[in-house]
């Protein structure tokens, strides 16, 4: 929408297809916008889009996304999950939300790259997404990216009002962020489970939905430790994005 302030945000995305050391066979991706009783995936061939958000231009609701769907990848993603002993579902009608479409259409924008999308659980639990991405990390030797969207911060309340009195503790949860994110493995992991003691975690988190990929995709890792690769201010706010491996 061309909202001033989010320029560097969207040279980043742009730019991540560049930086990966090969095309992708497909992707899998969890985003802040879906959660469900147990993990399930989406296992249509054409999945349509969930314009999942109100108050915007009419343009934001035209936007499209052709971007094919995988059976194939749900049914494996379903099979690693079930080894590990983790109960999942599928969902056949179910479109690809903005958490998807909205970077996507930057990132990769050919849209010609099969997509599923793998919802998190509706309890909130960090070390359960984390045993997911563990449970799903043999997709890296095949291929699949492994992506998580949403945002290290995600107060709106606070971004809306530019209340300057939280700029300063988000620039601390994202240092702390960093930090463990770029620890041993094991470190990483027990301090992303535990993230409600980090410094204003709650403050620049109310709802930990946009934050919970995020742990899903350390999970994944591995032993892979994580880099930050977009680091930037936003209306006050201090935002980020990481990679591992």
């Amino acid at each position: 929408m061309d909202w001033p302030g989010w320029e560097n945000m969207g040279a980043y995305l742009r730019g991540i297809f560049e930086t990966l050391p090969r095309r992708p066979s497909a992707i899998l991706v969890m985003s802040g916008h879906w959660e469900t009783r147990i993990p399930t995936v989406t296992t249509a061939e054409t999945p349509a889009l969930l314009y999942d958000y109100y108050g915007f231009p009419k343009h934001t609701y035209e936007l499209k996304y052709p971007a094919p769907g995988s059976p194939a990848l749900a049914a494996r993603v379903r099979a690693l999950l079930t080894v590990a002993g983790i109960e999942s579902g599928e969902d056949h009608a179910r479109g690809f939300d903005h958490g998807i479409f909205i970077p996507f259409l930057l990132a990769f924008p050919d849209a010609d790259i099969p997509i599923v999308e793998l919802s998190m659980g509706e309890r909130m639990d960090a070390g359960e997404e984390l045993r997911i991405g563990q449970a799903l990390a043999p997709l890296r030797d095949e291929n699949v990216l492994i992506v998580a969207t949403g945002m290290t911060y995600h107060n709106l309340r606070q971004f809306m009002t530019g209340n300057p009195a939280t700029d300063d503790i988000s620039r601390s949860f994202d240092q702390w962020l960093t930090k463990t994110i770029d620890s041993e493995t094991e470190e990483r992991n027990d301090a992303l489970v535990a993230w409600e003691n980090a410094p204003g975690a709650r403050i620049c988190h109310p709802r930990e939905e946009h934050l919970l990929p995020l742990m899903f995709a350390a999970g994944a890792a591995g032993q892979d430790r994580g880099v930050r690769t977009y680091s930037d201010t936003v209306m006050g706010k201090a935002l980020s994005g990481f990679r591992f491996g």
